[in-house]
């Protein structure tokens, strides 16, 4: 396949290890570290067979865990006793993945008062308004991370037989992007997963993913979920979906 996609949406290699992290209920202080890059590696393998923009971090960090892996599976140093505990070689990725979760939070806090900025000289809202807005289910932006995992998923629930059949019809990404947005008018929104199940084999799955990444780009579908974590769901862009980087304040709120 030689269709290449670039997103603006694309984050880096420690989202990753976030999203990981928080998807599964690690805990950050004591990561799993064998589970961690196994998973990374099947991201980054599954981001590198789309042909998306995977930048050289993205290698670097893959790198990173293989030498913390390796560090942990090798035996403790003779004469070392138990007061004398070796260092551990996750602490280092860990500090960093805590400072760049406080980070993220900051910039979030900050884009936030920026909106509210932008609200102070609008006309104020009538009670209708108020209580259409409290009715309003609240809907959180997917990110990347979140659309390859149920791409992945996808691709694990293809039958076996169904890998090896000849494909003769070419499904074409421009195809799929117009198959979309024509089901889009017919129905408000529609799931990720049932996109999927549309697909005869393999090569389509590949080919709608890559299609919806690419109406995402160019900003005439968003991809939504009503919980962390949970079915992602299409629908044409608008404006009453909170960006990924705020998800886990209005879901503590």
């Amino acid at each position: 396949m030689n269709y290449k996609i670039k997103l603006e949406m694309f984050e880096g290699p420690l989202d990753l290890l976030l999203y990981l992290v928080k998807k599964d209920h690690l805990n950050i202080y004591d990561i799993p570290i064998a589970e961690v890059t196994q998973q990374y590696l099947e991201y980054l393998n599954l981001m590198q067979m789309l042909d998306l923009n995977v930048a050289g971090e993205f290698l670097v960090m893959a790198a990173t865990l293989m030498q913390i892996k390796s560090k942990m599976l090798l035996p403790a140093e003779e004469g070392v006793t138990s007061e004398e505990e070796k260092d551990d070689p996750r602490e280092e990725l860990v500090k960093r993945l805590l400072e760049y979760e406080r980070f993220k939070e900051i910039a979030g806090q900050l884009r936030e008062k920026e909106t509210s900025q932008r609200e102070v000289f609008k006309r104020p809202k009538t009670e209708v308004e108020k209580n259409q807005d409290k009715n309003k289910e609240v809907y959180f932006e997917a990110s990347i991370f979140d659309l390859i995992n149920a791409f992945s998923q996808a691709l694990k629930d293809v039958p076996k037989e169904v890998f090896y059949e000849v494909v003769k019809d070419k499904f074409t990404v421009e195809e799929a992007t117009h198959n979309i947005l024509h089901l889009l008018l017919v129905k408000p929104q529609v799931k990720l997963s049932e996109l999927f199940g549309r697909a005869k084999n393999k090569l389509e799955i590949i080919v709608m993913f890559l299609a919806v990444l690419e109406l995402i780009k160019v900003k005439e579908i968003t991809a939504r979920q009503s919980e962390l974590f949970q079915e992602i769901e299409i629908v044409r862009n608008k404006e009453n979906i909170i960006p990924y980087e705020h998800r886990g304040e209005a879901s503590a709120s």
